[in-house]
């Protein structure tokens, strides 16, 4: 049964397709980290974001944003309006001071990639301002406080690589694989030929266990192979057997539900909606847990996991095994003429 899904799966072109699609991620990351980043982390970009700045506390925006680099800031005590509206300036930023505050109000333009340039350079600006400021109120007071964490240049290209492409590498095949197996058995049940292959020796039990189980088993496949060329274009790839073994344990958990869904909704497309729904829902849900999936990814492979870090890789081995477990009880207690 399991050759014969590779064989299969073989024809299919959307899934060749979209290895095709991760081949060429993993294959020129470097290439597209370089690009790429300056969409994720806009202060990569190389051209400035010029800022009028107004307001009685001007001045300490002006100085704070002159530590930030790809940002200009221009003072205005009047007329800021006309030339942000003249395209001279991006962004308007108030600086005043309530109650002891100071308080930025910052207009940005409609359109959302400038708004992003725009708002990440500012950022940067307004955290240089408030360790200023906590540095300046320090020293009026009569004790010692904690010293403020000194400041590090990071490169956006280290957080894009471990925080996005990583974990994309990683959770893809797991979709994809999920998305194979709902298909492949709402597509048997659909034509009929999932009749044909009970009237064989093969049980119902065999028959999903194959095609979810070969479909579970290419995915660490896959991840050695993404990191593998990961590796080449230079992107180091700490605790690659954490990284592997969770990989494989979510798709466990990810094919065992498609087999399921496909069985009790054996209409092609109806499974195929509910699969995607399914699984952006849990991806979205999975924020709600102490840490999301994505950083168990990022932390393993920068190797700075944590005891939560490991807590969420064993959580994810025992639900594979536990929902493949439960899976097969519940086909072996399956009625298959309910498919007709």
């Amino acid at each position: 049964m399991a050759r014969r899904e590779l064989q299969s799966l073989s024809r299919e072109k959307t899934i060749l397709l979209a290895l095709l699609i991760q081949l060429v991620i993993a294959a020129f990351s470097s290439f597209l980290v370089v690009g790429l980043t300056s969409i994720y982390e806009p202060d990569a970009a190389e051209d400035d974001v010029v800022v009028g700045v107004t307001g009685e506390e001007a001045d300490e925006l002006v100085t704070a944003a002159a530590a930030v680099d790809g940002l200009q800031t221009r003072r205005y005590d009047g007329s800021v309006r006309a030339a942000f509206d003249r395209n001279e300036i991006q962004a308007i930023a108030t600086v005043e001071r309530r109650g002891g505050r100071i308080v930025v109000d910052v207009e940005a333009p409609q359109s959302s990639l400038q708004k992003t340039l725009v708002v990440v350079q500012l950022r940067a600006a307004l955290e240089e301002l408030e360790r200023a400021e906590r540095s300046e109120r320090n020293a009026r007071l009569s004790f010692e406080p904690l010293p403020l964490p000194p400041s590090v240049d990071a490169s956006p290209y280290f957080g894009f690589s471990y925080t996005v492409l990583v974990p994309l590498l990683v959770f893809l095949p797991v979709f994809i694989s999920g998305a194979v197996v709902v298909d492949s058995i709402a597509e048997e049940i659909e034509r009929g030929t999932l009749e044909l292959l009970r009237v064989t020796p093969a049980t119902l039990v065999e028959i999903v266990e194959g095609k979810a189980g070969v479909m579970a088993a290419l995915v660490p496949l896959q991840v050695l192979f993404w990191i593998g060329l990961l590796e080449l274009n230079g992107i180091a790839i700490a605790n690659v057997a954490a990284i592997v073994t969770f990989a494989s344990a979510v798709a466990v958990v990810a094919v065992v539900f498609a087999a399921a869904l496909a069985l009790s909704v054996p209409v092609r497309q109806r499974a195929q909606l509910s699969y995607s729904l399914g699984l952006l829902a849990a991806f979205a849900a999975a924020a709600l847990l102490p840490e999301h999936p994505a950083t168990t990814v990022a932390l393993l492979a920068i190797d700075s996991a944590t005891a939560t870090t490991y807590a969420h890789l064993g959580a994810a081995v025992v639900a594979a095994v536990g929902f493949a477990g439960v899976l097969r009880v519940w086909v072996e207690g399956f009625d298959p003429e309910t498919l007709g």
